[in-house]
């Protein structure tokens, strides 16, 4: 998963509303531990309510996996509130019920590389995420991710989906006759830290989920003018190279998700500075992991040859592969007053 919240992954973040079943959850199981005679277990907080005080440090419901980092924190928090870790022995049942939040939830339980796993039965109940290779696999790749437009996209991924599931043939080739190959491919390029197929593949699958939208009735359209200038830019950088250094990948939102190598970071973030000129006075343009600045060569800005669009991309989170949700240690970063109630935001 990426480490949503850049350089401080242990800040909550929640954007769908809040799944109060997942509180309801964890306190009956806690409760039936407690009458069951669990003697490891701490009890006082079954009588507390429950303040659930989220925050981003990245675009909402920007195609950003928002939710996803949210309801993973939720699962984590209610977990550690009712001191239940030990009773679940495999994360995978964790993730199940993130899932129930929030799909992509379910991957965000476990840092790194993670899979997806579908699953056969009606109920869902085996359609679980599993962790590839843990964030310390390949230290080498980064990720950059170009923050086109930070407003709230028009059509939601949980409705967006639904239509295409009932109107787009692309998507059932698609779950049927490519994912399935497509997954053991990439699991084979991440654990090999082949960075050109791994690059090839992520573009490839982006493509077709976009596919898939315009397939939808009627069509959804989540990329931008901006996106569609990023893609761009993208093959015609590795062209220049004459290998394959970059790879994109857009969610459902024009946001793009950049993948490289560490070496090649100072370059091409110039690169977006070059071609989608920030703001002169306006806020900090990179935010995240610190980036050394590099000359641009003349000649590769010629090769690309586009248009800069001035203001396209608004920032870079410069970040890497992250942990899972991280309890917070620091109590200047808490977002709860010591009372249990949020804080003051001016």
């Amino acid at each position: 998963m990426l480490e949503e919240s850049m350089d401080k992954p242990h800040i909550v973040t929640c954007t769908a509303p809040v799944n109060i079943a997942v509180i309801k959850y964890f306190r009956r199981l806690a409760r039936k531990r407690r009458n069951d005679g669990d003697s490891g277990l701490d009890s006082t907080g079954l009588s507390h309510k429950v303040h659930i005080c989220s925050v981003n440090n990245f675009p909402t419901a920007a195609g950003l996996a928002s939710s996803a980092a949210g309801f993973a924190c939720l699962v984590s928090s209610a977990l550690a509130v009712y001191t239940l870790a030990r009773v679940f022995g495999v994360e995978g049942e964790l993730s199940g019920i993130a899932r129930q939040g929030s799909g992509s939830a379910c991957r965000s339980m476990y840092g790194g590389f993670v899979q997806w796993i579908m699953g056969q039965k009606d109920d869902g109940k085996d359609s679980l995420a599993q962790q590839v290779e843990p964030e310390t696999h390949w230290p080498e790749l980064r990720i950059l991710v170009l923050v086109a437009s930070a407003e709230r996209k028009p059509v939601g991924s949980t409705s967006g989906m639904q239509t295409s599931v009932q109107t787009s043939c692309l998507l059932k080739h698609r779950a049927e006759s490519v994912a399935p190959g497509r997954m053991v491919e990439m699991i084979e390029a991440v654990r090999r830290k082949n960075f050109a197929a791994f690059a090839e593949l992520t573009m490839k699958d982006s493509n077709q989920f976009h596919a898939t939208c315009l397939d939808t009735y009627p069509p959804i359209f989540y990329l931008s003018s901006v996106s569609q200038q990023v893609i761009t830019l993208v093959h015609r950088y590795n062209s220049y190279y004459g290998e394959t250094r970059l790879a994109y990948t857009f969610d459902a939102g024009p946001n793009a998700v950049i993948f490289t190598l560490q070496q090649h970071v100072p370059e091409f973030v110039q690169v977006v500075q070059h071609f989608f000129p920030p703001e002169t006075n306006g806020g900090q343009f990179i935010k995240g992991l610190p980036v050394n600045c590099t000359d641009l060569p003349e000649e590769l800005k010629q090769a690309i040859g586009l248009e800069p669009m001035p203001k396209g991309i608004s920032y870079v989170i410069s970040t890497k592969a992250g942990p899972g949700p991280c309890v917070v240690e620091d109590p200047t970063q808490h977002l709860l007053e010591s009372d249990g109630w949020p804080k003051k935001t001016e």
